[in-house]
């Protein structure tokens, strides 16, 4: 099944708002079996439009819609796609007094022109019912082709797709595909593609795929099944091989981060934790705090930026900041068992570096882990521009984290 996906709105090729919708979709509709080959946005205007739909129509099996269902006279996406499938509008008064009661919800009475929002073909059509919202999406078929259409809010269509749009599309498809999305940290994405060349080659179900993030890669492996046991059967093996040449550097199965993976780890352990940034300027603390439950191991993060800040809160001596720099081995080592002893935690982070953009060494970097069996420290020489040295050193302290949690 060929699909291809259409948003509506001048505001859209302006770059007033960020197209999200294309993406949420693209994303769910792999799973599903549903090939998407294309995807364009169109203004609101009635000609190009016309063109616009009619091509899709003619080389996709089902065209997914977002946007130009309200009320105004510049929302044209259900009379253009209508009259492309030679459907007549009428109205659905039963949709209409939906719309009614809502704005009495709202305290207010709808404008003459809401009624549009009810009209829909009176035949080939199913209603999308849309209960954060005014303007229902529906569901247009005829001659083997499928038009859905659903308002452009995000908060409004992502249920309506999940909710509708994705039972329909399962059904008519008669297969899924099956993910498991493996993160690695450790390897780049040149070296993971050579080294599982073969398995990239020599599959055709399932099939691999590298994907490459700031200092990770994502190795996506799929295959196509009908039931959710055949669908893991088939990946079990390749995600065993994986594992088995990669070891450690594989962190996750199910796409999930690292600081979520360290998140896990830490209340499964009933673990504390606490952080001593640098460099890293609290966003070493904050891939934690983003995390719903941290509470119930993150004790507290400092950020010393001054070498005053790294003597007086964390006990770093003066003697090692003269002799070996704030940027050191000596000096991450001193930082992160202050932290420790400071927060009272089992484990404590920290980061120092040079994160640029001047200096002649742009890029180094120390992180350390302190815990009851002593402090480990590694040092790190990345490049690219600031705020990559940054994160980069984040994901490399998440590791060490990660690493010592997988020992216990």
């Amino acid at each position: 099944m060929i699909a291809e996906i259409i948003c509506v709105g001048t505001e859209l090729l302006m770059g007033q708002i960020v197209n999200t919708n294309a993406q949420f979709m693209a994303e769910k509709l792999a799973p599903l079996g549903v090939d998407l080959y294309r995807q364009q946005v169109v203004g609101d205007n009635p000609q190009r439009l016309t063109e616009a739909v009619l091509t899709a129509l003619d080389r996709s099996d089902v065209v997914l819609f977002s946007g130009g269902l309200g009320p105004t006279e510049d929302d044209l996406t259900k009379e253009t796609v209508a009259a492309a499938l030679g459907l007549e509008l009428v109205l659905y008064p039963e949709e209409w007094d939906r719309i009614v009661e809502r704005f009495k919800g709202f305290g207010r009475k709808p404008a003459p022109n809401n009624k549009k929002q009810a009209m829909f073909p009176a035949t080939c059509c199913t209603i999308l019912p849309n209960p954060r919202g005014t303007a229902p999406g529906c569901l247009m078929e005829k001659d083997g082709k499928a038009a859905i259409l659903m308002p452009g809010p995000p908060r409004e269509l992502r249920p309506m797709f999940t909710d509708y749009v994705m039972p329909y599309l399962e059904q008519r498809s008669g297969h899924r595909l099956y993910t498991h999305m493996l993160r690695i940290f450790g390897k780049g994405e040149s070296d993971v593609e050579y080294e599982l060349k073969d398995l990239i080659d020599g599959q055709t179900n399932p099939t691999l795929a590298t994907y490459c993030e700031t200092g990770e890669v994502k190795l996506r492996i799929t295959a196509q099944a009908k039931t959710d046991a055949e669908g893991e059967a088939l990946l079990s093996p390749i995600v065993a091989e994986v594992e088995r040449r990669f070891g450690d550097v594989v962190y996750s199965e199910n796409d999930e981060e690292l600081a979520a993976v360290c998140h896990r780890l830490l209340i499964e352990q009933k673990a504390t934790l606490s952080c001593a940034e640098s460099c890293t300027g609290g966003l070493l603390s904050s891939a934690f705090i983003d995390l719903g439950g941290s509470s119930a191991y993150f004790v507290e993060g400092d950020v010393t930026y001054a070498n005053e800040a790294k003597m007086g809160s964390l006990g770093v001596k003066a003697e090692t900041l003269e002799k070996y720099t704030a940027v050191s081995r000596e000096c991450a080592q001193e930082m992160a068992a202050g932290m420790r002893r400071k927060a009272g935690t089992d484990y404590a982070l920290a980061t120092t570096g040079y994160a640029g953009p001047d200096g002649e060494q742009v890029g180094l970097v120390y992180v350390s882990l302190a815990s009851r069996d002593g402090v480990e420290v590694k040092e790190l020489h990345l490049t690219g521009e600031r705020s990559r040295i940054r994160r980069l050193a984040v994901l490399h302290a998440l590791d060490l984290l990660r690493r010592k949690l997988c020992a216990k």
